[in-house]
């Protein structure tokens, strides 16, 4: 008899050591995934946050006046505008003009 009640006195002992675990390892990993959810939820908002401003960097108003202001760059008009012209269409069919 004693020697079944010091068993069970093992078995209880233990079984409270691995609740006592348990209950700490829950904890452990409750306060990690409150970390992370915390985490996610400012980079959502960072990512909301960049792609409010992207959309205000891209009005077209916005891009011309940086191409204006950092390129130099001007509205293409008739007078500054430059053609180039492909002559290689011309040259190659120029030989088979000649053998015919």
């Amino acid at each position: 008899m004693a020697r079944l009640n010091l068993l069970l006195l093992l078995a209880v002992l233990a079984s409270a050591l691995y609740l006592v675990h348990t209950q700490y390892e829950s904890r452990r990993l409750y306060v990690e995934l409150e970390k992370a959810s915390a985490q996610s939820h400012k980079i959502a908002t960072e990512n909301e946050r960049l792609q409010v401003e992207k959309r205000a960097q891209a009005t077209p108003l916005k891009i011309e006046s940086l191409a204006q202001e950092r390129l130099q760059m001007r509205t293409a008009t008739p007078a500054i505008t430059q053609y180039v012209h492909y002559r290689a269409a011309a040259a190659a069919s120029a030989p088979k003009a000649a053998h015919e």
